[in-house]
């Protein structure tokens, strides 16, 4: 296994933890094995994860030596308001939506980023990957489409929650083809202190208007939250450096397995054969293509 996948691979786990945090702090109701927790805004579980990331960022940048700035201002200005913009439509669609159905939908992204890459990077990508491309892309659509018609869910899912988590996809794919575009001219700390940089303000902002005090272990929970985000984000960077993108971005759909597991067993999500179906094609259209690219 290439250090890209693993790294990849990595990332996606530590983004499940947040993702759970954030669907726990996000509830509407108690969760039976954490108690009463106070809810709170997406934009506030935002800020409270860019912050944590600027000070660890700002920390390894210094102690590094290297400019905060950077070199390719642009694409790192592109990358950060990208990345803000996704994962905040990401964070309001996990506070709205079964947390499955959320993750399955942002597992999109690794589609808009090898469309992205092709269009504006102009990196080629052999028949058969697309094949196995659309294999995993089927896959999300399958487990999409039963959820979409499992009457268990009732109204917790709605178009324009749809429609914000395809988006969100969409901006990640940017967000992707950023850390693509700045491998060559910015170290992987300086691409991910701008995502904290140009959300922090946004955030603040925002919290005037809605904000939650937090208690107890509140405090500890968001703190868990921004250090496995600037986890994923570092593994994430360092996976798209280290491997072709065509091999590595696919594997953020391994995503929607722990998804599917953490749904299962702790917010009680109801899983059907039709999403295991979904699974398998997902997994054989990851695999497949990785294997195709080392061949």
């Amino acid at each position: 296994m290439s250090k890209g996948i693993l790294y990849m691979i990595i990332a996606g786990m530590a983004f499940i933890v947040v993702n759970f945090f954030v669907k726990l702090l996000g509830a509407q109701t108690p969760h039976p094995w954490f108690g009463s927790l106070q809810h709170y805004p997406a934009h506030e579980l935002i800020l409270a994860r860019s912050v944590v990331s600027f000070v660890i960022s700002y920390y390894i940048i210094k102690k590094r030596g290297l400019t905060l700035l950077g070199n390719n201002k642009k694409w790192l200005l592109i990358r950060g308001g990208a990345g803000m913009i996704a994962l905040t439509l990401f964070f309001y669609t996990i506070l709205h939506l079964p947390l499955v159905v959320a993750s399955i939908l942002q597992y999109l992204s690794p589609i808009f980023t090898v469309i992205f890459a092709l269009i504006l990077l102009k990196e080629r990508i052999k028949i058969l990957q697309w094949f196995f491309i659309a294999m995993a892309f089927s896959g999300v659509v399958v487990i999409g489409y039963d959820k979409l018609i499992n009457p268990e869910l009732g109204e917790q899912i709605a178009l324009f929650q749809i429609g914000l988590a395809i988006l969100s996809a969409a901006f990640s794919g940017i967000a992707y083809v950023a850390i693509i575009k700045l491998k060559s001219t910015d170290t992987p700390i300086n691409i991910v202190i701008y995502f904290p940089m140009i959300s922090i303000p946004v955030m603040v902002f925002l919290c005037l208007f809605e904000f939650t005090m937090p208690n107890g272990i509140e405090w500890l929970i968001l703190l868990i939250i921004g250090i496995f985000t600037q986890i994923a984000q570092v593994m994430m960077t360092k996976a798209f450096h280290e491997g072709p993108t065509a091999v590595v971005a696919p594997f953020q759909y391994l995503g929607a397995i722990y998804a599917f597991l953490i749904g299962l067993f702790i917010f009680d999500e109801k899983l059907s054969f039709v999403v295991y179906i979904g699974t398998g094609l997902i997994l054989i259209g990851v695999v497949f293509n990785s294997l195709l690219r080392k061949h």
